[in-house]
């Protein structure tokens, strides 16, 4: 086999690992060019590992990977970007490891999707950088959702198809988005939505990041936001998330340590 068929060059982020063999790690990785793909890191475990502290999760990594009999083998790491404020912050991680489990959650090893891969960079740049991780989580799910095709409706009734009015709405998992006062009181499992949230769902939904972020969002109505994407991301998967958990018990940690 011709050498440029037996080994490809990715930019990848880092996703999870796991243990593998005696010494070896497996990757799951979140690749431009070839989507969700997983690898084969042959001796990284041991402490002399050179390709070890270049795949860490969290990491945008450059990749030189051979084919394997199973799974590709990486053969060259370089770190691209280690986000290092996200690991130097454990709320900063816990948010990042949101962000990882829910694209790893969501995806299959099924092919290139650039903007994912993109919007996935972005996010952890963005985390490693604001002073508002919540936003930059809301706008994420929101985004993420709408690649995967699960765009959640926010501006007619999802069942009857009625402009959304100015005034209190439902939101229902199931209809997969927003219902009209009527519609609402008659559809079980659909939970009341303000209208300022959804006024922000929908600026977020529709606007580019820079455009977004000019958004002042209390905290009432970011908690409100968040409830209704963790309620309609847990009904996609049919089950709940391990991360978010994690998260809020870190904020409840650091939030009793000020």
């Amino acid at each position: 086999m011709p050498s440029r068929e037996r080994s490809f060059r990715v930019e990848a982020i880092v996703l999870r690992h796991q243990d593998w063999g005696e010494a070896d790690r497996l990757l799951v990785l979140f690749t431009r060019q070839s989507g969700k793909l997983r690898a084969v890191a042959k001796g990284a475990r041991k402490l002399r590992s050179r390709k070890a502290g270049h795949l860490e999760p969290f990491t945008r990594v450059s990749l030189q990977l051979a084919k394997g009999r199973d799974l590709p083998i990486v053969t060259q790491a370089e770190a691209l970007d280690l986000y290092m404020p996200i690991r130097q912050n454990l709320e900063l991680y816990g948010y990042a490891s949101y962000v990882v489990e829910l694209i790893d959650r969501f995806t299959y090893e099924e092919g290139e999707h650039r903007a994912m891969y993109n919007l996935l960079a972005d996010t952890l740049q963005r985390l490693a950088e604001t002073p508002n991780p919540p936003f930059v989580l809301r706008y994420y799910e929101l985004h993420l959702l709408d690649l995967l095709g699960y765009r959640p409706q926010l501006f007619k009734c999802a069942i009857c198809q009625a402009e959304i009015q100015p005034q209190d709405q439902y939101f229902s998992a199931e209809q997969g988005g927003t219902l009209c006062p009527s519609c609402g009181k008659k559809t079980p499992a659909a939970t009341p939505v303000s209208q300022i949230a959804l006024k922000y769902l929908r600026h977020l939904q529709r606007s580019a990041y820079l455009e977004a972020a000019k958004a002042r969002i209390a905290e009432p109505v970011n908690q409100e936001m968040e409830s209704l994407l963790q309620g309609y991301i847990t009904y996609l998967l049919e089950r709940k998330l391990n991360t978010p958990g994690f998260l809020r018990s870190i904020i409840k940690q650091t939030t009793h340590a000020d």
